[in-house]
């Protein structure tokens, strides 16, 4: 007959509790993993929709870099060739100016939003740390107790029991035979 040793253990024996204690433990540091990837993967999603409205404003500012590049050049030769029209450049660069002061305001509004998730990030980082540091010094902790407090002193008194017993044994046997008696199949055994 096969049965789970752990369905054996009677609630009256420490290891039994023991075992209960070390369960709920796995269960809460498990519990905790769990939170701490939930968090995680909450953090790389908005991560990844701050890259996504990124890039849009980067394309941006690189297609209004090469107009400006370009509208620099066109000045240049226009400037050389005829100067009237140093009034459209005039309007270009202001155009520019204004275009630069929403791409700085959005930009600095995605810097906002990155430092924001970022120290978020880091905030809820550590308090998870601190949360897995410190179940696993309560762990620690409880694991010493038990120890200490009850599977020691069990250990002792199986110890104590064992004696009592050997020594009840040594009471209530019987007298031992007189030398010169024989005892029969008893002799050739040696132990």
């Amino acid at each position: 007959m096969s049965t789970c040793f752990a369905l054996q253990m009677s609630t009256a024996d420490p290891m039994f509790w023991v075992m209960v204690i070390v369960a709920i433990s796995f269960v809460v540091i498990a519990a905790a993993m769990v939170a701490l990837a939930v968090f995680v993967s909450r953090v790389a999603h908005t991560v990844n929709n701050l890259e996504k409205r990124a890039e849009p404003l980067l394309e941006r500012v690189t297609a209004l870099g090469e107009q400006v590049r370009l509208i620099a050049m066109q000045g240049r030769e226009t400037a050389e060739q005829i100067g009237q029209m140093s009034g459209y450049i005039s309007t270009a660069t202001m155009h520019f100016s204004e275009s630069m002061a929403l791409v700085k305001d959005e930009v600095r509004e995605l810097k906002e939003i990155v430092g924001f998730s970022a120290e978020t990030a880091r905030e809820k980082v550590a308090m998870i740390s601190r949360t897995v540091d410190e179940t696993h010094e309560q762990f620690a902790a409880t694991t010493q107790f038990i120890h200490t407090k009850l599977v020691e002193p069990a250990r002792e008194l199986a110890a104590i029991m064992v004696g009592v017993r050997r020594a009840i044994e040594v009471f209530v046997a019987p007298r031992p035979k007189p030398i010169n008696k024989t005892y029969g199949d008893e002799e050739m055994f040696i132990g």
